[in-house]
């Protein structure tokens, strides 16, 4: 099993509303990807609620391979979120994949 965990820094935003409802577009439209991408066994993402910290959101995925990683990261669904959704407004990723 591999676990591929991905953190986002966001863009400044007009208001910290418009911040909060484009994190959550993000998590919906990430976390709807379980029923899209078979090679997915689980995704999770969540928010930094520490403002002293960089990263603004963690998203934490299973799969049972690295090479399902590859297929779910080329996959169109997740293509479409992560180009026309967290695209626009990303700063700044980081990723590590391990086994478990």
């Amino acid at each position: 099993m591999v676990k591929h965990i991905v953190m986002f820094k966001l863009k400044e935003f007009a208001s910290p509303a418009d911040k909060t409802a484009k994190m959550q577009e993000i998590k919906t439209r990430l976390e709807a990807l379980i029923d899209k991408i078979d090679v997915l066994r689980k995704i999770e993402v969540h928010f930094n609620c520490n403002p002293e910290e960089t990263w603004d959101i963690i998203l934490e995925t299973e799969l049972d391979t690295l090479a399902d990683v590859s297929t779910y990261a080329n996959h169109p669904e997740h293509v479409a979120v992560a180009k026309g959704i967290i695209g626009p407004v990303k700063a700044d990723r980081a990723c590590v994949d391990y086994e478990i």
